[in-house]
C-alpha cells in the first residue's frame, strides 16, 4: 500500500470532516429546553429556590470508577430541582427497562423532561455495579433521540478511556466528528476495544500508519475482518485502489465507523434512512444545504437541535426549486420576511403555509417558540388572529397568549383554560379533554406512583407518570388523568401544561 498518498488523502478527508466546528455540549444545554423544579423537591420553605442559570460542567476525560460514572450528569440539582437521591432507591434494572422502552418521539413537554432527567447529576442506584450500566443507558438514550453532543459529553465527563464505554465515546465522536480524542487513547491502549476495525481506523488517524497497515493485513489473513469492513479499510489505507475496486454495498444495520469510511471513501452515505443520530453528521458542513435541512428538522423533532439552528438553515439562502424542503424553506423565509417588515397583512398571508408546513413534519412546537413571541407583539388582522392563539399556546408564552387572545373553537376555549391551569370539565367536548381535566382536579399523586414516591423512587416515579402521558395516544386515556395529577404534585405543573396543551391542539393532527 502507498503510505504517502494514502496519509495525504485522509488528512484532506479530516480537514473536510472539520469544515465546520461541532457544536459544544454547553452550547447544546444553552438552547435547549429543560425542565426544573420550581423548588427542590421535598425542599422545605426555608431552603433557596432552584437556579435560573445551567451549571456550566467541566468535561474531563478521567475515567471513574462504575458507581461514581453512573452518578454523572451535566445538569446540577440547584439546576433541576432534582434531589440527589433521584435514582439511588431503584434498582437498575428497572431503571435501564423504563429509559429502552421510552418512544422515539416524544411528545415535546415529556422530550424536555427527559432529558433533564437523562442529563441530572444524582447519586447512582445503590445497587451500580462495574460496568455503569446506567450511564451506558443514559446515553444509548440521548444517542436515540438524536442528542450526540450531551451524550457524548456524559461519556467524556465520566471518562471514556475505558473498555466499559469507550466504544460509545469513539461512535459518539464518529457522529460529531471529533474523533481525534477517542482514536488517540485507542492507540495508545489497543485493549480499550474488542473491534480490530476501530482499531485499525484510529491508528491511521493518529498518524501510525505502518501500524494500522500491518494490523489490517494480520487481521485480514486470519479472517477476522469481515466485510464491509475488511473491503472499506483497505479502500481508506490505501486510497487508490478506489480507482479498482468498488465500495461495498452498504448493509441494513451500518455502524458508524462503516458509515464514516463510506465518506472516507467518496462513497457518502444518505442519513435519511439512518438511526436519528446519524443526522448529526449532516451538520459538520460537509453536506448540501437540502441533506442539512432535512437532518436538522429530524433533530429538531426530538429536541436535538435547537429551534433557532433549524431557522438558520431554513433561512441560509434562496430556495433551489420547489416541492418539499424547498417550499418548507420559502414558507418559513416568508413569514420570517414579513415579520422583520412588520407587515401584517403580508404576516397574515404567509401565516397558513408556515404552519401546514410545520404541521407536515410534526414541527408545531419549534415553529411556536420560533414564532410566538413576535407575533404575539403584531396587531394581525382579524383572520390570522385564531391561528396566532393556536400557536402561541403550544409556545412558551402560553399563558400570555391565554390572557391576552380570545378562543374561536370550543377546542381553543378548553385550552385557555387549561393554559392557566384551571381547565374546565365543562367545557370539554372529547375523552381526553375530560381525561386531562380530571387530571387537573386532583389534589395529589395517582395511587398508582404514591408507592413509587414513599420508596423515594423520585425518578422512577416521574419516569412512570411521564410515560404514561406519552402514550395516551396508543393506550387509553384512563392514566391520562393519574399522569398529569402525580407530575403536578411533583412540582412539575409546566410539563403537565404544556403536554396537556400538545395533546389538545396536536392531537388531531397525528
Amino acid at each position: 500500500m502507498k503510505h504517502s498518498s494514502a496519509a495525504c488523502f485522509v488528512m484532506f478527508w479530516a480537514a473536510a470532516a472539520a469544515a465546520q466546528e461541532p457544536l459544544s455540549a454547553i452550547d447544546w444545554l444553552d438552547e435547549i429546553e429543560t425542565v426544573a423544579l420550581p423548588a427542590p423537591y421535598g425542599s422545605i420553605p426555608s431552603e433557596p429556590p432552584a437556579a435560573d442559570a445551567i451549571t456550566r460542567p467541566d468535561v474531563t476525560v478521567t475515567p471513574l470508577e462504575a458507581p461514581r460514572a453512573d452518578a454523572v450528569g451535566l445538569l446540577t440539582g440547584a439546576t433541576t430541582g432534582l434531589p440527589a437521591t433521584l435514582w439511588q432507591a431503584s434498582p437498575t434494572p428497572a431503571l435501564i427497562r423504563h429509559l429502552e422502552s421510552l418512544p422515539d418521539m416524544p411528545l415535546p413537554a415529556v422530550q424536555a423532561l427527559y432529558y433533564t432527567l437523562l442529563l441530572a447529576e444524582a447519586d447512582a442506584p445503590a445497587d451500580a455495579g462495574r460496568a455503569a450500566g446506567f450511564l451506558s443507558a443514559r446515553i444509548e438514550t440521548l444517542r436515540r433521540f438524536g442528542a450526540v453532543e450531551p451524550a457524548l459529553a456524559l461519556v467524556e465527563r465520566a471518562g471514556g478511556a475505558v473498555p466499559r464505554l469507550f466504544d460509545q465515546w469513539l461512535e459518539l465522536s464518529l457522529l460529531n466528528g471529533t474523533e481525534d480524542r477517542a482514536c488517540e487513547a485507542l492507540a495508545n491502549k489497543p485493549s480499550l476495544t474488542k473491534s480490530l476495525s476501530a482499531r485499525i481506523f484510529c491508528t491511521a488517524r493518529t498518524g501510525d500508519w505502518n501500524t494500522a497497515v500491518l494490523t489490517y493485513h494480520g487481521a485480514t489473513a486470519l479472517g477476522a475482518l469481515g466485510e464491509p469492513d475488511a473491503t472499506l479499510l483497505a479502500l481508506f489505507l490505501d486510497p487508490e485502489l478506489i480507482e479498482t475496486i468498488d465500495p461495498p454495498p452498504p448493509r441494513e444495520d451500518v455502524t458508524v465507523l462503516q458509515f464514516r469510511l463510506f465518506e472516507a471513501v467518496g462513497a457518502a452515505l444518505s442519513t435519511r434512512n439512518l438511526p436519528r443520530a446519524f443526522a448529526m453528521a449532516d451538520l459538520r458542513g460537509t453536506a448540501g444545504w437540502k441533506a442539512e435541512i432535512e437532518a436538522a428538522e429530524r433533530l429538531a423533532r426530538t429536541g436535538a437541535l435547537a429551534s433557532s439552528r433549524l431557522l438558520g438553515l431554513y433561512t441560509a439562502r434562496e430556495p433551489a426549486a420547489s416541492g418539499g424542503v424547498w417550499d418548507r424553506a420559502a414558507a418559513v423565509q416568508a413569514l420570517d420576511s414579513a415579520l422583520t417588515a412588520d407587515a401584517p397583512d403580508a404576516v397574515a398571508d404567509a401565516l397558513p403555509a408556515m404552519w401546514s408546513a410545520a404541521r407536515e413534519m410534526q414541527l408545531e412546537t419549534v415553529m411556536a417558540d420560533l414564532f410566538a413571541e413576535r407575533l404575539l407583539r403584531m396587531t394581525l388582522p382579524d383572520r390570522a388572529r385564531a391561528l396566532v392563539l393556536e400557536i402561541a399556546l403550544l409556545s412558551p408564552l402560553y399563558e400570555t397568549a391565554a390572557r391576552t387572545l380570545d378562543p374561536a373553537t370550543p377546542r381553543q376555549r378548553f385550552a385557555v383554560g387549561l393554559a392557566q391551569g384551571a381547565p374546565s370539565a365543562d367545557k370539554a367536548t372529547t375523552a381526553t379533554e375530560t381525561a386531562i381535566a380530571d387530571g387537573f382536579a386532583r389534589t395529589g399523586p395517582a395511587p398508582e406512583h404514591q408507592p413509587l414516591l414513599d420508596a423515594d423512587r423520585l425518578g422512577e416515579a416521574i419516569l412512570n407518570a411521564a410515560t404514561q402521558l406519552d402514550a395516551h395516544a396508543e393506550a387509553t386515556r384512563d392514566g391520562l388523568g393519574a399522569a398529569l395529577a402525580t407530575l403536578r404534585a411533583i412540582g412539575l405543573e409546566e410539563t403537565a401544561r404544556r403536554a396537556s396543551l400538545q395533546i389538545t391542539l396536536l392531537e388531531d393532527m397525528r
